[in-house]
């Protein structure tokens, strides 16, 4: 029997950004270049996201906040603070929802079954980590073995399954938490950068968790089938996460879209091995990366519009969150699966690379 998620949930913060004021604030920056000021309107309005989330709470017109480090509602100037304040934000608030998001995946459940930790995160780093804040919080037995998947980009939550699965496989007893949580916001930044700009108009704030164990629980969650990854013969320089003065910067150039709806028919190729090919799968958890993202694989793939719903539905409702996205997109799909359904999952990262998994639904 393959290793199942038996348990999957997911959390925002509550900050709720309106993707028509985010565009207004940053078109109105007074540092803009005449090109970035044609570029933001254009660039938001045609990501295809009306609602996104932020753990920074200043980020609203309401904020009261005296001394504003992120954004000034007195007069719209939006403000960059350096690396280090950004990560202390990070330390507290994605520590905060690290935990929050293993409670809720773990409720009902006695943790002293866990054995293993995995926490996933790209957008901040402190020690001791986000793994052992789990591990303490949920009074996880002293012994319980811990990893962390770091500064791994959008598509990280994959490899978090697929070692989750290769766990459980070695050993039955095993109950694997995934944790994934991604502040994105806390990097974005007002910039005449065609590349921070469209930053700017799709990231966003978000975490899921998975419970995996080798033995499925009939009627919910999914079995883990087989994984691949791949890494296209082009792209590297199109698709970065480095670290600045002023918090990490993203590359995420406009040819990326093309790129995917290049090579990945190829990229699918070693997953199909597993037992599947596209007319097979029902559901397609994609990693919403942009709406252009999207339209490319559709167009590539061949889907049909239905089965881009959850993908597209994520991407309106919550925007980009990085390596959390995905588990958004599988959960919307779980709501209505039958059982029995395959669903082939999807995430793209720095490389660029492309991480797949077909699973199977309990």
């Amino acid at each position: 029997m393959s290793a199942s998620i038996i348990a999957l949930e997911t959390i925002v913060p509550e900050t709720v950004l309106q993707q028509s004021d985010v565009r207004d604030v940053f078109a109105a920056q007074p540092q803009l270049s005449r090109l970035a000021q044609r570029l933001v309107p254009a660039t938001f309005e045609s990501a295809a996201i009306d609602t996104r989330h932020t753990a920074i709470r200043e980020l609203s017109w309401a904020s009261t906040a005296e001394r504003p480090r992120f954004f000034d509602p007195a007069t719209g100037e939006l403000r960059s603070p350096g690396t280090r304040e950004r990560n202390e934000l990070y330390a507290a608030e994605g520590g905060a929802m690290f935990v929050a998001a293993a409670r809720a995946v773990c409720a009902g459940i006695d943790t002293a079954r866990i054995t293993h930790v995995i926490t996933v995160s790209c957008t901040g780093f402190f020690a001791p980590g986000p793994d052992y804040l789990i591990a303490r919080e949920l009074g996880l037995r002293p012994g319980v073995q811990r990893y962390h998947l770091g500064f791994m980009g959008c598509y990280a939550s994959m490899p978090a399954l697929r070692l989750a699965k290769q766990l459980c496989d070695a050993d039955p007893a095993a109950l694997v938490l995934v944790v994934s949580v991604e502040l994105c916001t806390l990097h974005v930044r007002s910039s005449s950068d065609p590349d921070q700009i469209i930053a700017a108009s799709i990231f966003s704030d978000g975490a899921g968790a998975a419970l995996v164990a080798a033995d499925a629980v009939d009627g919910a969650g999914c079995s883990l089938d087989g994984f691949e990854s791949v890494v296209t013969p082009v792209g590297e320089a199109d698709m970065a996460w480095t670290i600045g003065d002023e918090g990490f910067e993203m590359v995420l150039s406009s040819y990326v879209p093309k790129i995917i709806g290049e090579y990945i028919e190829s990229a699918l190729t070693p997953l199909f091995s597993h037992g599947a090919s596209v007319p097979d799968i029902e559901h397609w958890a994609i990693h919403p990366g942009g709406r252009s993202i999207l339209d490319r694989v559709e167009s590539s793939l061949g889907l049909s519009e239905a089965q881009l719903v959850p993908a597209r539905e994520t991407l309106r409702d919550f925007g980009n969150m990085s390596s959390a996205t995905v588990l958004f997109v599988l959960q919307h799909i779980l709501r209505t699966a039958r059982p029995g359904e395959r669903i082939c999952a999807m995430a793209f990262g720095p490389g660029l690379t492309v991480e797949s998994g077909l699973m199977t639904v309990n």
